[in-house]
Protein backbone atom coordinates (compact mmCIF):
# COMPACT_ATOMS: atom_id res chain seq x y z
CA UNK A 1 0.00 0.00 0.00
CA UNK A 2 0.96 3.62 -0.18
CA UNK A 3 1.77 5.27 2.92
CA UNK A 4 1.84 9.03 3.61
CA UNK A 5 3.61 10.09 6.81
CA UNK A 6 2.85 13.61 7.90
CA UNK A 7 5.76 14.94 10.04
CA UNK A 8 8.09 12.49 8.61
CA UNK A 9 11.00 14.94 9.48
CA UNK A 10 10.55 14.80 13.10
CA UNK A 11 11.24 12.64 15.88
CA UNK A 12 8.05 10.47 15.83
CA UNK A 13 7.78 10.75 12.00
CA UNK A 14 11.25 9.72 11.69
CA UNK A 15 10.36 6.68 14.29
CA UNK A 16 7.00 5.66 12.04
CA UNK A 17 9.58 4.98 9.50
CA UNK A 18 11.55 3.15 11.33
CA UNK A 19 8.49 0.86 12.76
CA UNK A 20 6.96 0.80 9.31
CA UNK A 21 10.07 -1.31 7.85
CA UNK A 22 10.70 -3.21 10.81
CA UNK A 23 7.43 -4.74 10.97
CA UNK A 24 7.34 -5.20 7.54
CA UNK A 25 4.18 -3.36 6.74
CA UNK A 26 3.39 -4.07 3.11
CA UNK A 27 4.28 -0.64 1.98
CA UNK A 28 4.61 -0.15 -1.94
CA UNK A 29 5.48 3.29 -1.33
CA UNK A 30 6.53 6.09 1.16
CA UNK A 31 5.33 9.50 1.10
CA UNK A 32 6.72 11.48 3.32
CA UNK A 33 5.02 15.02 4.24
CA UNK A 34 6.34 18.03 5.80
CA UNK A 35 5.96 21.73 6.26
CA UNK A 36 6.69 23.93 3.33
CA UNK A 37 10.59 24.44 4.46
CA UNK A 38 11.06 21.01 4.26
CA UNK A 39 9.57 20.41 1.05
CA UNK A 40 12.60 18.90 -1.28
CA UNK A 41 14.37 17.58 1.77
CA UNK A 42 14.84 13.17 1.14
CA UNK A 43 14.35 10.82 3.83
CA UNK A 44 15.44 7.22 3.72
CA UNK A 45 12.62 4.58 3.78
CA UNK A 46 14.17 0.58 3.82
CA UNK A 47 17.52 2.16 1.51
CA UNK A 48 15.67 3.92 -0.60
CA UNK A 49 15.23 8.03 -0.54
CA UNK A 50 11.81 9.21 -0.98
CA UNK A 51 11.45 13.25 -1.14
CA UNK A 52 9.37 15.07 1.16
CA UNK A 53 6.09 17.10 -0.53
CA UNK A 54 3.60 18.98 0.90
CA UNK A 55 0.42 17.90 1.87
CA UNK A 56 -1.56 18.85 -1.62
CA UNK A 57 0.84 16.89 -3.26
CA UNK A 58 0.45 13.99 -1.20
CA UNK A 59 -3.55 13.91 -1.50
CA UNK A 60 -2.88 13.62 -5.50
CA UNK A 61 -0.91 10.58 -4.70
CA UNK A 62 -3.65 8.79 -3.28
CA UNK A 63 -2.27 7.19 -0.32
CA UNK A 64 -4.00 4.45 1.20
CA UNK A 65 -3.37 5.61 4.65
CA UNK A 66 -1.88 8.28 6.47
CA UNK A 67 0.27 8.81 8.94
CA UNK A 68 0.20 11.91 11.19
CA UNK A 69 2.65 13.18 13.44
CA UNK A 70 2.51 16.93 12.88
CA UNK A 71 0.69 18.76 15.60
CA UNK A 72 -2.65 18.84 16.74
CA UNK A 73 -3.45 22.66 14.89
CA UNK A 74 -2.16 20.99 11.54
CA UNK A 75 -3.80 17.82 12.14
CA UNK A 76 -7.40 20.05 12.50
CA UNK A 77 -6.76 21.28 9.28
CA UNK A 78 -5.27 18.62 6.95
CA UNK A 79 -6.62 15.49 8.37
CA UNK A 80 -9.76 16.10 7.28
CA UNK A 81 -8.75 16.60 3.68
CA UNK A 82 -7.17 13.42 3.55
CA UNK A 83 -10.13 12.13 4.84
CA UNK A 84 -12.43 13.31 2.57
CA UNK A 85 -10.59 12.25 -0.26
CA UNK A 86 -10.98 8.72 1.17
CA UNK A 87 -7.34 8.24 2.81
CA UNK A 88 -7.77 6.69 6.48
CA UNK A 89 -5.68 8.98 8.77
CA UNK A 90 -4.47 7.78 12.02
CA UNK A 91 -3.43 10.97 13.91
CA UNK A 92 -0.93 10.84 16.78
CA UNK A 93 -1.55 14.58 17.86
CA UNK A 94 -4.33 15.54 20.77
CA UNK A 95 -6.56 17.00 18.04
CA UNK A 96 -9.34 14.26 17.66
CA UNK A 97 -8.88 12.11 20.77
CA UNK A 98 -11.88 13.73 22.84
CA UNK A 99 -14.37 14.22 20.01
CA UNK A 100 -16.92 11.78 20.44
CA UNK A 101 -16.88 11.13 16.50
CA UNK A 102 -13.71 9.71 16.57
CA UNK A 103 -12.17 6.53 17.95
CA UNK A 104 -9.34 6.49 20.42
CA UNK A 105 -7.27 3.43 19.71
CA UNK A 106 -4.70 1.13 21.41
CA UNK A 107 -5.17 -1.92 19.42
CA UNK A 108 -4.14 -4.53 22.56
CA UNK A 109 -7.50 -2.96 24.12
CA UNK A 110 -10.21 -1.34 21.41
CA UNK A 111 -9.17 -1.98 18.27
CA UNK A 112 -12.45 -4.37 17.71
CA UNK A 113 -14.03 -0.57 17.54
CA UNK A 114 -12.87 0.15 14.11
CA UNK A 115 -15.02 -0.48 11.10
CA UNK A 116 -14.52 1.27 7.19
CA UNK A 117 -16.57 4.17 8.73
CA UNK A 118 -12.96 5.46 10.49
CA UNK A 119 -11.44 7.39 8.38
CA UNK A 120 -9.86 9.42 11.24
CA UNK A 121 -8.84 7.67 13.77
CA UNK A 122 -6.72 9.12 17.21
CA UNK A 123 -3.56 7.77 18.52
CA UNK A 124 -3.71 7.82 22.54
CA UNK A 125 -1.50 10.28 24.29
CA UNK A 126 1.77 8.13 24.62
CA UNK A 127 1.69 8.04 28.89
CA UNK A 128 -1.98 7.34 28.59
CA UNK A 129 -1.39 4.40 26.19
CA UNK A 130 1.21 2.28 28.31
CA UNK A 131 -0.94 2.75 31.15
CA UNK A 132 -4.37 1.05 29.73
CA UNK A 133 -2.64 -1.67 28.01
CA UNK A 134 -1.68 -2.89 31.30
CA UNK A 135 -5.37 -1.87 33.27
CA UNK A 136 -7.51 -3.63 30.75
CA UNK A 137 -7.30 -7.32 31.38
CA UNK A 138 -7.06 -6.13 35.69
CA UNK A 139 -10.48 -4.26 34.59
CA UNK A 140 -11.93 -6.68 33.39
CA UNK A 141 -10.95 -9.60 36.14
CA UNK A 142 -11.57 -7.27 39.05
CA UNK A 143 -13.28 -3.90 37.95
CA UNK A 144 -11.29 -1.19 38.59
CA UNK A 145 -12.37 2.20 41.01
CA UNK A 146 -9.69 4.26 41.01
CA UNK A 147 -6.14 4.96 39.34
CA UNK A 148 -3.35 7.47 41.05
CA UNK A 149 -0.80 7.93 38.58
CA UNK A 150 2.60 9.49 38.82
CA UNK A 151 4.86 9.98 35.73
CA UNK A 152 8.19 9.87 35.15
CA UNK A 153 8.60 11.38 31.56
CA UNK A 154 11.62 11.32 28.75
CA UNK A 155 12.80 14.64 27.31
CA UNK A 156 12.10 12.79 23.80
CA UNK A 157 8.04 13.16 24.86
CA UNK A 158 8.92 17.15 24.03
CA UNK A 159 11.05 16.60 20.85
CA UNK A 160 14.18 16.83 19.91
CA UNK A 161 14.54 20.24 20.85
CA UNK A 162 14.42 19.36 23.99
CA UNK A 163 17.26 16.54 23.83
CA UNK A 164 19.10 18.72 22.73
CA UNK A 165 18.58 20.94 25.95
CA UNK A 166 19.56 18.37 27.70
CA UNK A 167 22.68 17.27 26.40
CA UNK A 168 24.09 20.86 25.77
CA UNK A 169 23.11 21.40 29.59
CA UNK A 170 24.80 18.06 30.26
CA UNK A 171 28.16 19.44 28.68
CA UNK A 172 27.99 23.12 29.65
CA UNK A 173 27.32 24.36 26.28
CA UNK A 174 24.51 27.64 26.76
CA UNK A 175 21.37 27.24 23.95
CA UNK A 176 18.13 27.32 23.16
CA UNK A 177 15.66 26.58 26.23
CA UNK A 178 12.17 24.73 26.03
CA UNK A 179 11.59 24.08 29.41
CA UNK A 180 10.88 27.00 31.47
CA UNK A 181 14.01 25.48 34.30
CA UNK A 182 17.32 23.96 33.71
CA UNK A 183 16.39 19.86 33.05
CA UNK A 184 19.27 18.42 33.50
CA UNK A 185 19.94 17.05 37.23
CA UNK A 186 16.46 18.43 37.67
CA UNK A 187 12.81 17.38 37.72
CA UNK A 188 9.99 19.62 36.17
CA UNK A 189 6.31 18.47 37.62
CA UNK A 190 5.13 20.35 34.57
CA UNK A 191 3.87 19.28 31.31
CA UNK A 192 2.15 20.85 28.74
CA UNK A 193 0.46 23.81 30.09
CA UNK A 194 -1.61 24.61 33.02
CA UNK A 195 -5.21 25.10 33.11
CA UNK A 196 -7.22 26.71 35.48
CA UNK A 197 -8.39 23.80 37.94
CA UNK A 198 -4.76 23.80 38.47
CA UNK A 199 -3.87 19.97 36.66
CA UNK A 200 -1.76 20.31 33.75
CA UNK A 201 -3.31 19.64 30.09
CA UNK A 202 -1.06 16.45 29.45
CA UNK A 203 -2.78 14.76 33.07
CA UNK A 204 -6.15 15.72 31.90
CA UNK A 205 -5.13 13.88 28.79
CA UNK A 206 -4.35 10.90 31.15
CA UNK A 207 -7.60 11.32 33.44
CA UNK A 208 -10.31 11.54 29.95
CA UNK A 209 -8.79 9.42 27.73
CA UNK A 210 -8.32 6.11 30.20
CA UNK A 211 -12.35 6.58 30.52
CA UNK A 212 -12.82 6.39 26.80
CA UNK A 213 -10.79 3.76 25.64
CA UNK A 214 -11.57 1.39 28.57
CA UNK A 215 -15.55 2.34 27.89
CA UNK A 216 -16.01 3.60 31.40
CA UNK A 217 -16.62 6.80 32.59
CA UNK A 218 -16.82 5.55 36.06
CA UNK A 219 -13.20 4.72 36.91
CA UNK A 220 -11.76 7.37 38.75
CA UNK A 221 -8.23 8.70 37.58
CA UNK A 222 -6.46 10.96 39.04
CA UNK A 223 -2.39 12.09 37.85
CA UNK A 224 0.72 13.99 38.50
CA UNK A 225 3.13 13.87 35.27
CA UNK A 226 6.88 15.03 35.77
CA UNK A 227 9.45 15.33 33.09
CA UNK A 228 12.77 14.07 34.42
CA UNK A 229 16.48 14.41 32.42
CA UNK A 230 16.41 10.88 30.85
CA UNK A 231 15.51 9.23 27.09
CA UNK A 232 14.39 6.11 26.23
CA UNK A 233 10.64 6.37 27.61
CA UNK A 234 8.22 6.89 30.08
CA UNK A 235 7.92 5.64 33.84
CA UNK A 236 4.72 5.33 35.99
CA UNK A 237 3.76 4.36 39.42
CA UNK A 238 0.15 3.55 39.10
CA UNK A 239 -1.66 2.83 41.90
CA UNK A 240 -5.02 1.32 41.60
CA UNK A 241 -8.13 0.38 43.30
CA UNK A 242 -10.47 -2.32 42.57
CA UNK A 243 -13.89 -3.29 43.24
CA UNK A 244 -13.56 -7.08 44.21
CA UNK A 245 -10.07 -8.70 45.89
CA UNK A 246 -7.19 -9.77 43.29
CA UNK A 247 -4.50 -12.74 44.10
CA UNK A 248 -0.66 -11.85 43.62
CA UNK A 249 -0.07 -14.23 41.37
CA UNK A 250 -3.44 -14.07 39.17
CA UNK A 251 -1.92 -10.71 38.33
CA UNK A 252 1.18 -11.58 37.06
CA UNK A 253 -0.46 -14.50 35.21
CA UNK A 254 -3.15 -11.95 33.70
CA UNK A 255 -0.40 -9.13 32.73
CA UNK A 256 1.97 -12.01 31.55
CA UNK A 257 -0.80 -12.98 28.90
CA UNK A 258 -2.00 -9.79 28.12
CA UNK A 259 -0.42 -9.04 24.17
CA UNK A 260 2.18 -6.76 24.33
CA UNK A 261 2.78 -6.85 28.09
CA UNK A 262 6.21 -8.22 29.43
CA UNK A 263 6.40 -9.20 33.35
CA UNK A 264 9.78 -7.93 34.41
CA UNK A 265 9.31 -8.68 38.66
CA UNK A 266 12.03 -10.17 40.58
CA UNK A 267 13.31 -7.57 42.95
CA UNK A 268 15.31 -9.69 44.45
CA UNK A 269 17.59 -9.80 41.64
CA UNK A 270 17.36 -6.54 40.64
CA UNK A 271 14.71 -6.83 37.59
CA UNK A 272 12.28 -4.05 37.29
CA UNK A 273 11.42 -2.32 34.04
CA UNK A 274 13.38 0.93 33.16
CA UNK A 275 13.78 3.40 30.66
CA UNK A 276 17.14 2.50 29.50
CA UNK A 277 16.01 -1.35 28.64
CA UNK A 278 12.81 -0.65 27.49
CA UNK A 279 14.15 1.72 24.83
CA UNK A 280 13.83 0.42 21.48
CA UNK A 281 11.00 -1.96 22.14
CA UNK A 282 7.62 -2.10 21.06
CA UNK A 283 6.17 -3.67 24.44
CA UNK A 284 4.98 -2.55 27.72
CA UNK A 285 6.96 -3.32 30.92
CA UNK A 286 5.70 -3.75 34.26
CA UNK A 287 6.89 -4.80 37.26
CA UNK A 288 7.10 -3.86 41.31
CA UNK A 289 3.68 -5.66 41.54
CA UNK A 290 2.80 -5.50 45.15
CA UNK A 291 -0.34 -4.74 47.19
CA UNK A 292 -1.15 -1.57 48.71
CA UNK A 293 -0.86 -2.61 52.49
CA UNK A 294 -2.79 0.85 53.43
CA UNK A 295 -6.38 0.32 52.36
CA UNK A 296 -7.71 -3.09 51.24
CA UNK A 297 -8.66 -4.12 46.79
CA UNK A 298 -5.50 -1.97 46.15
CA UNK A 299 -2.29 -2.77 44.28
CA UNK A 300 0.76 -0.81 43.00
CA UNK A 301 2.22 -1.50 39.76
CA UNK A 302 5.65 0.18 37.98
CA UNK A 303 5.09 0.71 34.02
CA UNK A 304 7.76 1.90 31.65
CA UNK A 305 7.55 2.24 27.85
CA UNK A 306 9.52 3.49 24.95
CA UNK A 307 7.42 6.50 24.62
CA UNK A 308 8.56 6.81 21.02
CA UNK A 309 7.64 3.58 20.09
CA UNK A 310 4.78 1.80 21.86
CA UNK A 311 3.60 5.50 22.69
CA UNK A 312 3.22 7.03 19.22
CA UNK A 313 5.13 5.17 16.45
CA UNK A 314 4.25 1.93 17.13
CA UNK A 315 0.60 2.07 18.24
CA UNK A 316 0.06 3.83 15.07
CA UNK A 317 1.63 1.12 13.04
CA UNK A 318 -0.46 -1.72 14.63
CA UNK A 319 -3.67 0.20 14.39
CA UNK A 320 -2.85 0.27 10.45
CA UNK A 321 -1.63 -3.36 10.55
CA UNK A 322 -5.11 -4.32 12.47
CA UNK A 323 -7.15 -2.07 9.28
CA UNK A 324 -5.03 -3.95 6.88
CA UNK A 325 -5.60 -7.32 8.76
CA UNK A 326 -9.60 -7.01 9.05
CA UNK A 327 -9.58 -5.41 5.46
CA UNK A 328 -10.80 -1.96 6.36
CA UNK A 329 -8.87 -0.55 4.19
Amino acid sequence: MKVAVVGATGLVGGEILKVLNERNFPVSEIIPVASEKSVGKKVIYNGKEYEVVNYETAIAKKPDVAIFSAGGSTSLAIAPLFAAAGITVIDNSSAWRMDPTKKLIVPEVNANELTKEDKIIANPNCSTIQMVVVLKPLHDKYKIKRVVVSTYQSVTGTGKAAVDQLMEERAGIEGKKVYPHRIDLNVLPHIDVFLENGYTKEEMKMIKETNKILSDDSIKVTATTVRIPTMGGHSEAVNIEFENDFDLAEVRRLLSEMPGVIVQDDPENFIYPMPLTAHGKDEVFVGRIRRDESQSNTLNLWVVADNLRKGAATNAVQIAEYLVQKSLI
